[in-house]
């Protein structure tokens, strides 16, 4: 059942454009990861979603009814939703304290405020902290509190915006256990916002890239990372392989797409004569001293033009006739002898070359 949608929402300000005729549906029960580089107009609709501002344009349903601009309805609605900030701000007094502010602005009776702040700390592992006073909390315990804040009014709708943002590495991989706990116990239904690709993979079912102010696509996280719809949204998920070409052949679904002086086949439904994109991931793409007998549908041969470390990783890049980046481990490219200028051959599968439609 659908919770929460939007029909063509435009939001401006100062007569700039920060979100273009979005289009959402989140389900009821569902984790929806909002993804997009910084500054793509995020946090804007969360705020528009949580009737914290009203939009220029278009249309909010909640639970079915257009809640857009009735005010009368916002602050039921609102008593429905939670919204954990990028930058919480906490209360100068406890933990157990901040945490039932909002049961004791709703008038709960002092048993059901107990039960369900000592509830919220056990949910985000904060237990032991009830008495601590909040200026002494480190910035991965600030954020659990206010999800705890956040969690004890039982919201039928959670918004995250950026839960993880500028916390080191073990904070944000506690967050994320308690994001991953309170998703099995609660089964709420969560709305975050992150530029942390990797974390919408690991806690959403599904995932909404929004671009320049447009969600561009939305779709599983498998749809999104291997089987972008746009340039951009392949650009920002890390497929740097995008390569320009018209199909010139096809056999059933197998395609050959020309790409300047050299062909690339893959599995698509587009004809011949269409202008398209082959993607192709960099982790895709198999590099041999030699050419070798495999399934691999493509295989080019080329000159290394440069590599560069990343970590335990090499990137090469290679001039195929086009430009092609792989990535492979240190040890494989001592191994393999790798070095600037040298030859080698690049391959890869027809299935691991994705094709989209070049609009322009």
């Amino acid at each position: 059942m659908v919770l929460l949608e939007t029909l063509s929402l435009r939001h401006e300000y100062d007569r700039r454009t920060v979100l273009k005729d979005v289009n959402l549906k989140i389900n009821s029960g569902e984790v929806f990861a909002l993804i997009g580089p910084t500054g793509a107009g995020k946090t804007t609709l969360l705020r528009l979603l949580d009737i914290l501002e009203s939009p220029t344009s278009g249309n909010i349903y909640f639970d079915g009814a257009d809640v857009t601009r009735s005010r009368r309805q916002w602050t039921d609605m609102r008593r429905r939703m939670s919204f954990v900030q990028q930058r919480p701000v906490l209360f100068s007094m406890d933990v157990y304290n901040n945490v039932a502010c909002g049961l004791r602005w709703r008038r709960e009776k002092i048993e059901t405020v107990r039960r369900k702040v000592d509830n919220a700390l056990e949910l985000v592992n904060l237990a032991e902290y009830r008495e601590r006073n909040v200026k002494n909390l480190s910035g991965g315990e600030t954020q659990r509190v206010a999800i705890a804040r956040a969690l004890v009014t039982e919201p039928e709708l959670l918004f995250l915006d950026e839960p993880t943002a500028n916390l080191d590495p073990v904070s944000t991989a506690k967050i994320e256990e308690v994001l991953a706990h309170v998703i099995r116990e609660r089964k709420a239904t969560i709305m975050m916002a992150t530029h942390n690709m990797s974390q919408g993979q690991r806690l959403a079912d599904r995932i909404g890239v929004l671009v320049g102010g447009e969600v561009l696509q939305t779709g599983s996280p498998n749809e999104i990372f291997c089987l972008p719809a746009h340039t951009e949204v392949a650009e920002f998920v890390g497929v740097e392989n995008i390569l320009k070409g018209t199909i010139v052949d096809k056999d059933d679904n197998l395609v050959t797409i020309q790409v300047n002086s050299n062909t690339i086949q893959a599995i698509s439904d587009y004809d011949i004569g269409e202008a398209v994109y082959a993607l192709i991931r960099p982790e895709d793409v198999i590099f041999t001293p030699a050419k070798e007998k495999s399934s691999a549908r493509n295989v080019f041969e080329g000159n290394i033009t440069k590599m560069s470390s990343m970590g335990p990783l090499i990137r090469i890049e290679v001039d195929c006739g086009f430009p092609l980046l792989g990535v492979i481990t240190k040890r494989s490219a001592e191994e393999l002898g790798l070095k600037v200028s040298g030859r080698i051959y690049a391959s890869s599968k027809a299935t691991a070359v994705h094709v989209i439609k070049r609009w322009s």
